[in-house]
């Protein structure tokens, strides 16, 4: 599978949907468990609309879903609580702005899920089912599955919109 000229990582995603994260309007906080499946929905999108992985990290299916393993070592010690991390330097430009719309349109159309909620879809959804627990779940299978969703359908649409919209500002 062809990777990603910037090289992210799936801790720089989960930074990413950690600054978006508005607790008071969402009223739900991140935890372990939730930006595990958020990482795994940025992925798969990413997989399905460009053709390459979004960050580097295999995805393994584990019990309760989706995992990315070293960003659940990273993230464990918060447990299910909120994660807090030190976002001070954090640089969102080790992603294209495509990639920062990908990601935003994601985490609006996922992150109002909960934890439990994000856990039972994925448990739904074909990648986790037909992987072995503790394996890698193949990036075809994600790719593949994906491709066929309407809700990345939407998040093309609005980055296609996007697009549109930056380049009459251009013009304009």
């Amino acid at each position: 599978m062809k990777r990603s000229k910037a090289n992210p990582t799936a801790l720089d995603v989960a930074k990413f949907f950690l600054e978006m994260c508005d607790v008071e309007n969402a009223g739900d906080t991140i935890s372990n468990l939730k930006m595990q499946k958020l990482v795994y929905y940025a992925q798969g999108v990413h997989l399905a609309l460009k053709g390459e992985r979004l960050f580097d990290e295999n995805i393994e299916a584990w019990e309760h879903g989706p995992v990315v393993p070293n960003l659940y070592q990273e993230l464990k010690r918060f447990g299910s609580r909120e994660i807090v991390l030190d976002l001070e330097g954090f640089d969102r430009t080790v992603f294209s702005l495509e990639q920062q719309s990908l990601l935003k349109y994601t985490y609006g159309i996922y992150g109002r899920y909960s934890a439990f909620e994000l856990r039972n879809r994925t448990h739904q959804e074909l990648p986790w089912l037909r992987t072995t627990r503790s394996n890698t779940i193949d990036d075809e299978k994600i790719k593949e599955y994906f491709k066929e969703q309407n809700d990345v359908s939407m998040i093309e649409a609005e980055i296609v919109s996007d697009r549109i919209l930056d380049e009459y500002s251009k013009v304009a």
